[in-house]
C-alpha cells in the first residue's frame, strides 16, 4: 500500500470538501485518464485496487500513471471503547479528491479498450469517474 515515508503531523483534521481541482485536472502524461466528478476521500487500498485491474487489462503492452497519492491520515479508535480520551491512533492513509482531479492515466490501448479498463477500474472507487481523451 502506498504511505508517506515522514509527515509534518501525525494526525490530522477531517477538513472540508469543496471546490473544483485547477491542479492536475488535465491528461499529461498518457491517452487516457480516469477523471473524478465529486468530492471524496480514495485510500490507499482502493488506489492499489485499481492499479491492480488496470495492469492486467494492459497485459505489459501500455504504461500507467497514478496522479493521486495518500498523505492524509485517518485515524481510528479501538473498537468497544468509550468515547473521550483522545483522538484514535493512525490507522490508514487517504488522498483527497476534488471533481475534475485526473486520477489514472494510461496509453497503449485503443479507445474501446481504455474505456473498458477504466469502466472495470471505476466500480473500486468510491466516487463517480469519466474517461477522459488527451486533446
Amino acid at each position: 500500500m502506498l504511505s508517506p515515508k515522514r509527515v509534518k503531523h501525525r494526525k490530522t483534521f477531517k477538513g472540508k470538501f469543496g471546490g473544483f481541482a485547477y491542479r492536475g485536472s488535465t491528461v499529461d502524461f498518457g491517452d487516457f485518464g480516469l477523471k473524478s466528478m465529486e468530492h471524496g476521500w480514495i485510500t490507499s487500498r482502493q488506489i492499489e485496487a485499481v492499479r491492480v485491474v488496470l495492469s492486467r487489462r494492459l497485459k505489459k503492452t501500455g504504461k500507467i500513471w497514478i496522479r493521486i497519492f495518500p498523505d492524509k491520515p485517518l485515524t481510528k479508535k479501538p473498537a468497544e471503547t468509550r468515547q473521550g480520551k483522545g483522538k484514535g491512533a493512525p490507522d490508514s492513509w487517504v488522498a483527497v479528491v476534488k471533481p475534475g482531479t485526473i486520477l489514472y492515466e494510461i496509453e497503449g490501448l485503443s479507445h474501446e479498450e481504455a474505456k473498458e479498463a477504466f469502466r472495470v477500474a471505476s466500480h473500486k472507487l468510491p466516487i463517480k469517474t469519466k474517461v477522459v481523451v488527451r486533446d
